[in-house]
């Protein structure tokens, strides 16, 4: 779990007292690092008793083409550039923004794989 809050230390070095102590809504998770892969995901709850689905693997995804409309679901080749992560490329993570090579052609991730629970695309011309 990461606590998304401020630093104990100040920008001089000096410690900052906090007046409040951790609380439920400001810690995070770890990232889903959803692969390329036979489908697996986790259903995980959320702030207020909602609920997401991580995707952990998946294989296949819904490459809209902005031409035309149309939508197909279309496997997933490999990922050929990550602005998030250069590293990622070489682990085939799939992130929003992503660029993945599929039966179509090259196509960017516009979902959030780790909190969407589903990958689609958009067509690159």
């Amino acid at each position: 779990m990461q606590w998304q809050g401020e630093s104990v230390r100040k920008v001089t070095g000096g410690r900052r007292r906090p007046a409040a102590m951790k609380r439920r809504a400001e810690i995070g998770r770890a990232a889903a690092d959803t692969h390329l892969g036979e489908p697996r995901s986790r259903v995980v709850r959320t702030y207020g008793g909602n609920h997401i689905t991580m995707a952990l693997r998946a294989n296949y995804a819904n490459v809209t083409n902005p031409k035309n409309g149309e939508t197909k679901k279309v496997k997933i080749e490999k990922v050929e550039q990550n602005t998030a992560n250069p590293n990622y490329v070489r682990r085939n993570l799939v992130t929003k923004g992503a660029v993945i090579r599929t039966e179509l052609g090259s196509a960017r991730i516009t979902s959030r794989p780790g909190q969407n629970g589903i990958i689609n695309a958009v067509l690159l011309e």
